[in-house]
């Protein structure tokens, strides 16, 4: 395992880095008392109900005691005499038994799902929680496939450990234990040599139990492996169709299948086995004790009707092993989860807000926070030295100043990697800056909370993500409070009012999952009308325009010069349209600043942003 890089000073601010979570993979866990404490401190607000599934739990494991004894007594009536008023007594005894055992087991089943349902509710609520808090740097590091896996199959594994194999396991040796009480006062020779016999059978059971968990996990991954290559075929199907891929990935998939196959005929045999042989030893033992007890019953040390009773109570004592095999090794699995989502959930941020923080005032007037009045006033941003680095000891930025003051546009050109989005990233405080100063109106970044400077903010990206709702929603996502009215006039100042027109149901239309039912073109322009309509003081545009058309672009540059008017904004982008108006431009290499001016000035030194131009230029003209 990796050592923890130690935390990086940044004033108020404190980095703490830590591993990935390579190693987080482990299927079971060893029982811990924490984790069960920490797991049953999740039922405390339904502890009404809990307590009464234990009781019903407890009453459930006596029943199964009471009903064998009443059953072996009406055969053993049978078997010594016809005393047909005590089979009466005993038939209609177990009868009425078996009616209040079923009943109540109905409200045990009740009561076992509902509380999993909600301990799994608040779980996931915690879990939701902890990530949202998290900064950019953790979404970075951490594969979504895992933040999935601790929702889904990890929380379902504590589901399954709080409504089955605890109360299971109660039942189950509640009725060892009942079954053992009445062996030993029946019988206690007969009883000492069950006891002998319980190892055995456990043994054999655990030493299966470990090869069908071992064949499990492979069939588990290997289905994993199937279903994301599926995924990404499906996602990929373009690509795939463009380059004549079709028969290699079916290939491919093929013998994922064959794997998978492979292991699950493992996990098939394994049972097989396991299953004949557990009944075989409990066929031999029962051969055993019946060898034993009818000697016995002949030379009148044992009568019948205690042997028969003995019987039927060796059958319950020992029908358990197994089942309490099974729970054991689901138990082990939900620590394996419950460890891995505590973990998640206690995560502490890599960095917070200072607790001294404050807010970043709020200039905007609410009456002005609509379409048509005021722009808001612009931020004062200002970077002094900077040095930022993902990772130790490698910098992507190295001793960045610029100053951008209310109202001017700074753009940002450069060849991929040279450090553009990474200024981004510090200016939004999704990263905190290693060295140097940043200041927001004249006061220093991190002394002020993240939820305050992002409430001005205003971002447009590449992706131009769409969450999944309709249009409308999507548009006020900033401010859900927004009229449909103030949308429409959003549309209209960024020239965009034929839009609704466009599409099928207007605003009410579906986007689709990540917007797949929108063009391209068409989810920009939503995303645009999203940060006309958030009001922002500082405007983020990065590549906003790479994935509209030429044609688009130019209806949409008025509007544009109108949204940046009088509010600050860093502009990242390959089109030469974005950025010959831009009042300062910071021409990036390899994480430097290598020139800066305007489009005029940085032309005529025929430098870097020179060929840079005549680059743009050229890709304009493709276009």
């Amino acid at each position: 395992m990796s050592t923890p890089r130690p935390a990086r000073p940044l004033g108020p601010l404190t980095v703490v880095s830590r591993p990935t979570d390579e190693a987080e993979d482990a299927v079971q866990r060893p029982l811990e008392w924490s984790l069960i404490r920490r797991l049953a401190s999740y039922t405390q607000p339904h502890a009404a109900k809990r307590n009464w599934l234990v009781a019903l739990t407890g009453i459930r494991s006596v029943q199964f005691s009471a009903l064998t004894w009443l059953f072996s007594d009406a055969i053993s009536r049978l078997t010594v005499g016809a005393d047909s008023a005590g089979l009466w007594r005993a038939v209609v005894g177990y009868g009425l038994l078996a009616l209040l055992t079923e009943g109540l087991f109905h409200f045990r089943m009740r009561y076992a799902q509902e509380l999993g349902e909600q301990v799994v509710h608040r779980l996931r609520a915690d879990l939701f929680t902890s990530v949202q808090q998290q900064p950019m740097a953790f979404f970075h590091q951490t594969k979504l496939g895992r933040v999935l896996g601790r929702m889904t199959s990890d929380i379902e594994a504590l589901r399954t450990g709080i409504q089955d194999v605890f109360f299971v396991s109660i039942v189950q040796v509640g009725q060892m234990l009942g079954a053992a009480a009445v062996m030993l006062w029946t019988d206690p020779v007969m009883f000492l040599v069950v006891l002998g016999m319980a190892p055995v059978i456990w043994a054999v059971n655990n030493r299966f139990r470990d090869r069908l968990s071992r064949y499990s996990r492979a069939a588990h991954e290997s289905f994993s492996r199937v279903t994301a290559t599926l995924a990404e075929s499906v996602n990929g199907i373009r690509v795939t169709q463009g380059f004549v891929r079709e028969e290699t990935n079916a290939g491919l998939f093929r013998r994922l299948l064959a794997d998978h196959s492979r292991h699950n005929l493992n996990l098939a045999r394994a049972s097989a086995t396991l299953n004949p042989i557990l009944e075989l030893n409990s066929q031999f033992f029962v051969a055993v004790l019946l060898l034993l007890g009818g000697w016995r019953a002949l030379h009148g040390d044992m009568s019948v009707e205690a042997l028969i009773k003995f019987f039927f109570f060796a059958n319950l004592f020992f029908s358990p092993v197994t089942v309490l095999g099974n729970q054991y090794n689901q138990a082990l699995v939900a620590m394996a989860g419950a460890e891995r989502v505590f973990r998640l959930i206690d995560r502490e941020p890599e960095w917070t807000d200072d607790p001294s923080a404050t807010d970043l005032p709020d200039p905007r007037p609410d009456a002005a926070r609509t379409p048509s009045g005021p722009p808001a006033p612009g931020l004062d941003l200002e970077f002094r030295n900077v040095t930022f680095g993902y990772a130790p000891d490698h910098p992507v930025l190295r001793d960045i100043s610029f100053h951008a003051r209310p109202g001017q546009t700074v753009a940002l050109v450069g060849h991929t990697g040279s450090g553009k989005s990474s200024i981004i990233n510090l200016a939004t405080k999704f990263y905190p800056a290693d060295l140097g100063e940043i200041l927001v109106d004249g006061r220093p970044l991190r002394a002020l909370t993240s939820r305050s400077l992002h409430r001005q903010l205003g971002l447009v990206t590449q992706q131009n993500f769409l969450f999944t709702g309709s249009v409308l929603e999507n548009i006020r996502f900033a401010r859900p409070e927004a009229s449909e009215a103030d949308v429409h006039t959003a549309l209209a100042a960024l020239g965009c009012e034929d839009l609704p027109a466009s599409l099928p149901n207007g605003l009410a239309t579906e986007v689709g999952e990540r917007g797949g039912g929108l063009s391209i073109g068409q989810r920009q322009l939503v995303c645009f009308a999203r940060a006309w309509l958030a009001d922002p003081r500082l405007i983020i545009l990065d590549e906003a325009t790479s994935a509209i058309d030429a044609l688009t672009e130019a209806r949409l540059q008025h509007s544009l010069s109108l949204l940046l008017r009088g509010r600050t904004s860093l502009v990242v982008a390959h089109r030469l349209s974005t950025i010959r108006s831009a009042d300062l431009i910071l021409v990036l290499d390899r994480g430097t600043v290598i020139e800066r001016g305007s489009h005029s000035e940085l032309l005529a030194r025929n430098g870097a942003y020179r060929r840079l131009h005549a680059q743009f230029s050229s890709d304009d003209g493709a276009h």
